[in-house]
């Protein structure tokens, strides 16, 4: 492949809707972030070809966020799947006027934090 290869994490992103605090609804908004995910994404939508390599948990969250990956064109081919870890979460409350936007990292035992460099095809990625 020739293009851009990014290699990070990607995560559960819980929002608050709008400028609320958390849990002042009862709702979150879920949605997928991650640095060099996003990095991967917005070369594919200028025109540039990249793939994005992490590691993941085998279950439907994770499905669900490779497919969003790749729906923006993402090579997502070099993705592990695996048995143990989960998938980081992050929660996000948008700030207000002089209220700063607070954020909750969750990412204790991820997939990605317990994988090991030999887990991947480095030479295949390259």
């Amino acid at each position: 492949m020739r293009g851009v290869v990014t290699f990070g994490e990607i995560m559960l992103r819980l929002k608050s809707p709008g400028h609320e605090r958390f849990f002042q609804s009862p709702a979150l908004e879920a949605t997928f972030g991650g640095g060099e995910a996003n990095v991967a994404v917005s070369l594919s939508l200028l025109g540039d070809s990249s793939r994005f390599v992490t590691a993941l948990p085998d279950n439907a969250i994770a499905d669900a966020a490779v497919a969003e990956v790749r729906r923006h064109g993402v090579d997502v081919s070099a993705i592990k799947r695996t048995k143990t870890g989960r998938m980081g979460i992050y929660f996000i409350e948008t700030g207000a006027n002089q209220r700063p936007s607070k954020v909750v990292y969750d990412r204790e035992n991820s997939a990605i934090s317990l994988a090991k460099a030999a887990d991947f095809d480095w030479e295949d990625i390259f």
